[in-house]
């Protein structure tokens, strides 16, 4: 996405029709703008005003605050103008239409936040943290993007860059002064050192990335189980509607359904499966299949099974919750201390189930200090960066030279200076910015 330095506009708000529709306009042209466009022909900066905003004919569309505020101390780093006005679809229509005609065009998805990083007044990770802090849907989704904002992925990342960047100094002047007899002694020792604990680091991190990655895309639990044992009737009472068909008759559920839903403060992707059995049905097979696709894949998993028969506790592994459902048609005693007992049909002992859903990906957390990794991306980059630093302390074991432990340390270095931005590629900062919403 390559951008013009014109003048862009857009809505910044929700869709309307709403209480408020909150217009955003950045560029060289935004002066020109309110003089050809407001009531008064100049604001004061940082101060809302009230003003008539008129089309090209001088007809009043609405009134509203506008606030304009002067580059380089704004958002985008250059001249900026928001006005609120009511928020009618045909008053924002005008509105638009009435700022595009006097020399502005509409933006494109993430080009104020684009060009604010351009300015220097953010790097990537925060730019991707505005994003995922407008998409937050579950309380920790919503800290984690704000730690993002504050910058600690970026001094993270930066952080391993910089030693790097040590790293490649010393082996650099071991290749620029090599009659030095004691350079290889002085540079071999601190530099080994440096990329063991830098490829510990990335090592710990991409452990720690997959809670984190969690965070931001949904913990991904599963319900388990024999046909008929309460899956989708559990899975309708968590998520409190009819997502899944219920049937007495075994094997209803062919397929995978997802639900995406928060539980005490997480995004969670909560999926019923096929009943767990021996069948010789195609059909049901595959579901079978998937279910154990779904299994694998899950951060936690539920086995479910009717408290009127036997479980065996040899398919559990260690974090997963057993949870015998119709426990209202046996005594309790038949019932192992080791299940939670529930109702699913009638929602007793549902809450109690979704407190221990909690305690569990709590405890998957508990220890996450900062994010590490929010996205593939940033997976990626630092799968990458981890590759190039194995083979710098690969070749500087086997004393292959200077020269080749210098280059890996600086493809490494590469790596993670793309996922700030400190090396941006047009490829980079499209695929970042193109998800972005309009108006930011």
């Amino acid at each position: 996405m390559a951008l013009r330095r014109d003048t862009i506009c857009a809505l910044a708000s929700g869709p309307p029709p709403s209480a408020i529709s909150v217009l955003r306009v950045s560029g060289p042209h935004v002066a020109d703008i309110i003089a050809a466009r407001c009531s008064l022909q100049t604001l004061k900066p940082r101060h809302a005003t009230l003003v008539d905003l008129l089309d090209e004919k001088g007809t009043l569309i609405d009134s509203g605050l506008a606030v304009f505020m002067p580059g380089p101390a704004s958002y985008t780093g250059e001249d900026t103008l928001e006005i609120s006005l009511h928020g009618g679809r045909v008053i924002t229509e005008l509105a638009l239409r009435s700022i595009m005609s006097a020399g502005a065009r509409l933006a494109e998805p993430g080009e104020f936040t684009r060009r604010a990083f351009e300015a220097g007044k953010l790097d990537l990770t925060r730019a991707e943290a505005v994003a995922d802090l407008i998409d937050a849907e579950s309380e920790a989704q919503h800290q984690q993007a704000l730690k993002q904002m504050d910058g600690a992925l970026e001094r993270l990342y930066a952080g391993w860059r910089d030693d790097l960047t040590t790293c490649l100094a010393l082996l650099e002047a071991s290749i620029d002064f090599p009659d030095e007899e004691d350079a290889p002694d002085r540079v071999d020792a601190p530099v080994r050192e440096t990329l063991l604990r830098i490829d510990q680091a990335l090592k710990d991190a991409l452990v720690q990335g997959n809670i984190t990655e969690r965070i931001r895309d949904g913990f991904k639990i599963a319900i388990l189980g024999k046909p008929n044992a309460g899956k989708s009737t559990l899975l309708n009472q968590i998520s409190k509607r009819e997502a899944a068909i219920v049937t007495d008759i075994p094997g209803t559920t062919r397929d995978v359904v997802e639900v995406r839903l928060t539980i005490g403060g997480y995004l969670v992707w909560l999926s019923d499966t096929a009943g767990l059995r021996e069948t010789t049905d195609i059909v049901e097979a595959e579901g079978v299949r998937r279910a154990m696709k779904a299994a694998d894949e899950a951060d936690l998993r539920l086995w479910v099974y009717d408290a009127r028969e036997d479980f065996d506790m040899s398919v559990v592994q260690p974090g997963d919750i057993v949870v015998a459902n119709k426990s209202d048609l046996v005594a309790p005693k038949d019932v192992s201390r080791e299940t939670l007992t529930i109702v699913a049909k009638t929602g007793e002992g549902v809450a109690n189930l979704e407190a221990d859903i909690i305690s569990h990906i709590s405890k998957m957390t508990q220890n996450l200090s900062a994010p590490m990794i929010t996205r593939a991306r940033h997976r990626q980059g630092i799968e990458r960066a981890l590759e190039y630093v194995s083979a710098a302390r690969d070749h500087l074991k086997l004393q292959s030279g200077s020269e080749f432990v210098a280059e890996d340390v600086r493809q490494a270095s590469r790596e993670l200076g793309m996922l700030t931005g400190h090396i941006d590629p047009d490829t980079v900062l499209g695929a970042v910015f193109s998800s972005f919403c309009i108006g930011k």
